[in-house]
């Protein structure tokens, strides 16, 4: 999958709080594991999520190994929304 990182820091910042532990559970990761795919660099106590980015407008484009996270937040940003 293939997203602009201001796009993806967008979905991160709309969050409501403790949307990082919610998913980090739903999933069986570490919080800062889903920071980390939001674009943290919290590798010392999380781990690398198959991020990947690539130079350009918007931020660039990443391409994400496995949408499962973002489609998690954006499941909790539609609920939130209603």
């Amino acid at each position: 999958m293939h997203i602009t990182f201001n796009e993806l820091r967008r979905i991160k910042d709309q969050l409501p709080q403790g949307s990082m532990k919610l998913i980090a559970d739903q999933l069986n990761l570490s919080e800062d594991t889903v920071r980390n795919y939001f674009g943290g660099t919290h590798y010392p106590s999380g781990e690398s999520v198959g991020f990947h980015v690539e130079q350009g407008p918007d931020g660039g484009i990443v391409a994400l190994d496995n949408s499962e996270i973002l489609d998690i937040a954006r499941k909790i940003l539609n609920e939130t929304a209603k």
